[in-house]
């Protein structure tokens, strides 16, 4: 096998100029960058990952970390994130954390800054205490998909209004004429899915509409957690005509759970759910849902850690802001130059399938 200095030789350069051009860093002229390639494909050149990070203090890999590969979601994220970390010249090391914040700081520890030169963060239930250490040790940390873009984390993040998402769905519901309705929160009391939940509400009380405790569950978010609340829920409140749910596995339980229960969908019940994964377009009947822009977000938070990575420490207190927050930020200025960067990603928008319909009195 070549070694990066026989390439080097054989192009007449510096390996220093080699690993640049294989990097895609540094200022290297069109003739010297073809004449590298050109080498590389002569030698058949493979790069080293170990030697090169030992070689440059850093490893061209990412960290991403999950919190349960098991949830469909998250596979198409990493998805995302590993082919937009390709075009970077990175590779994607994923770690799921099962939940478990011991295991989450145990990834940060061996990974960080040695297997990887900065972490992705997605709802890994990680101490933030932790991840700030990380920072502190110069390895970058980026947030994926933060829930509450107008509630900075403390930290460089991507964010996704599903504040907004949660009003989409109330919305969607209340112009089907949709007045008796339940909701399945997929997390704990004022945990991850608090804002959808709180957008939804908010939406059904301006329009009138309460929605009382009892008409409200938290659970697993997963299709079994999501069958157990709706089938309670419904066998309380027979007169219900539609479904809520913060995320599509549990709305999707509930469509089986609906099933069971002899209810057909969306003629007796409507049902929705936030994200739009690809379990949403194939559940029959397919799945109305507020799809949220993850390939847009796993894109934005890796090029925002790469910036990270690149860019020295001070630089990372750099904030930008989408156009929709541009006069917030002009307004506080002075904060937030202190905050870390936080972007943030297209609102999301509500996909009418299958799963919702007008309640059957409004038929006809």
């Amino acid at each position: 096998m070549s070694t990066l200095s026989e390439v080097a030789a054989h192009a007449g350069v510096t390996s220093a100029t080699v690993s640049n051009v294989l990097r895609n860093r540094g200022r290297v002229g069109e003739q010297t960058r073809q004449r590298v390639l050109e080498a590389v494909a002569a030698l058949g050149y493979r790069p080293h990952l170990a030697a090169r990070a030992l070689a440059e203090g850093r490893a061209p890999t990412i960290a991403l970390m999950v919190s349960s590969i098991a949830n469909p979601f998250y596979p198409e994220f990493v998805l995302a994130v590993e082919r937009a970390a390709r075009t970077n010249g990175h590779f994607v090391i994923v770690c799921n954390t099962n939940q478990d914040p011991l295991a989450g700081r145990a990834y940060l520890e061996q990974i960080a800054g040695t297997l990887s030169e900065g972490v992705l963060v997605m709802n890994a239930n990680l101490d933030f205490a932790d991840l700030h250490q990380t920072q502190a040790r110069g390895t970058p940390v980026v947030l994926c998909m933060w829930e509450r873009p107008n509630d900075p984390p403390g930290l460089p993040c991507v964010a996704v209004d599903f504040r907004r998402a949660g009003e989409l769905a109330a919305q969607h519901l209340l112009e089907l004429g949709h007045r008796h309705i339940v909701a399945i929160v997929g997390s704990k009391r004022g945990g991850i899915h608090a804002a959808r939940y709180e957008g939804f509400v908010d939406t059904l009380r301006h329009a009138g509409v309460k929605l009382p405790r009892t008409c409200v569950r938290y659970a697993p978010d997963t299709i079994e957690g999501g069958y157990a609340a709706a089938r309670e829920l419904l066998e309380l409140h027979p007169l219900t005509t539609a479904i809520f749910a913060t995320n599509d596995l549990p709305a999707l339980g509930s469509i089986h759970a609906a099933f069971d229960l002899g209810r057909n969908v969306p003629q007796d019940l409507s049902v929705l759910g936030i994200t739009d994964i690809q379990l949403a377009r194939q559940s029959r009947p397919p799945l109305t849902t507020v799809a949220v822009p993850t390939v847009e977000a796993a894109e934005m938070a890796v090029s925002l850690l790469r910036e990270l990575i690149e860019r020295p420490p001070a630089a990372h207190h750099a904030v930008h802001q989408t156009a929709r927050h541009a006069a917030h930020t002009a307004r506080n200025s002075d904060s937030a130059r202190e905050q870390p960067r936080i972007c943030v990603a297209s609102e999301p928008r509500l996909i009418v399938r299958g799963s919702t319909g007008a309640p059957r009195r409004k038929r006809g």
